[in-house]
């Protein structure tokens, strides 16, 4: 009997495990390779729906690497999209699954998904989340486009002496291309926490003073190994909420979802639009 490479072994190659999840993937949906791959977090979950037709949605604890979404309201399935755009055909993977750090699984979980959409063939990916706006214009519903990140999670998807230039990590042509789109997004720096817990309110203050705009629990680690396994990186926020302290209205994981299902139809109309013109 074949044992299933774990993504926990520190013996087995994280790069292996996306290649067999890859594979895996190629086999149960029939496309050989998939162009775009997008990350859907909190409220963006609807675009999948709006890119075209889907070849099929798989349970992602079915995959190699991947397990069951251990939070309510996050999705727990890989869908495979089939995009018709003037005369062309494109695949997008749509990645509902996501490892957060919090949930002690490890870097390589969280970095799994990105590695598996770059062995699957996508050059481009765009990562989504639920945030926490520094910005009192920002009201919840208010989509920001990622223009970069601090990482305070204090970890790293890459191991030993690996070196990866992050200037231009979120790219500026992706954000072109969304901005073509809605000329009126923002943009901001997001800073990536380890939750659970949500942020104090003097953490938000330092998020600011060290330059954040959003802060969240995802996002930044999966676009540091997004980079440095060579793909394109657009990141777009959902606002939420206000952060700790820009709002007296204490913080609620429940708000943070009907939040995000009330402005789910436009956001992922401006996605499923985005990911047309990549």
């Amino acid at each position: 009997m074949t044992l299933e490479p774990d993504l926990d072994d520190l013996a087995t190659d994280p790069f292996a495990v996306a290649r067999a999840a890859a594979d895996v993937l190629a086999e149960r949906t029939g496309v050989a390779r998939h162009d775009v791959a997008l990350v859907l977090g909190s409220g963006w979950g609807g675009a999948a729906d709006l890119l075209g037709e889907t070849v099929a949605d798989i349970p992602a604890a079915e995959l190699p690497g991947f397990s069951a979404p251990a939070v309510v309201g996050h999705g727990g399935t890989i869908r495979s999209v089939r995009i018709e755009s003037s005369g062309t055909r494109r695949h997008a993977l749509v990645l509902g699954a996501r490892t957060h750090y919090y949930e002690g699984k490890g870097v390589r979980r969280v970095a799994h998904g990105a590695r598996m959409a770059a062995a699957a063939g996508a050059s481009t990916i765009v990562l989504t989340n639920g945030c926490g706006g520094l910005d009192p214009d920002w009201v919840a519903g208010t989509p920001v486009l990622i223009n970069d990140h601090i990482n305070l999670t204090g970890a790293s998807p890459l191991e030993g002496a690996t070196f990866v230039d992050l200037t231009d990590l979120y790219s500026v042509r992706l954000r072109g291309l969304a901005r073509e789109v809605d000329p009126t997004l923002a943009e901001g720096v997001y800073v990536q926490f380890t939750g659970p817990h949500y942020e104090t309110p003097a953490e938000v203050q330092m998020a600011r003073r060290i330059g954040g705009d959003l802060v969240g629990m995802s996002t930044a680690l999966e676009a540091i190994a997004a980079r440095h396994a060579g793909l394109e990186v657009l990141g777009i926020s959902l606002v939420t909420n206000p952060a700790a302290g820009i709002s007296p209205v204490p913080l609620s994981h429940d708000e943070v979802i009907a939040a995000g299902a009330e402005a789910g139809p436009r956001i992922s109309r401006l996605l499923a639009d985005v990911v047309g013109r990549i």
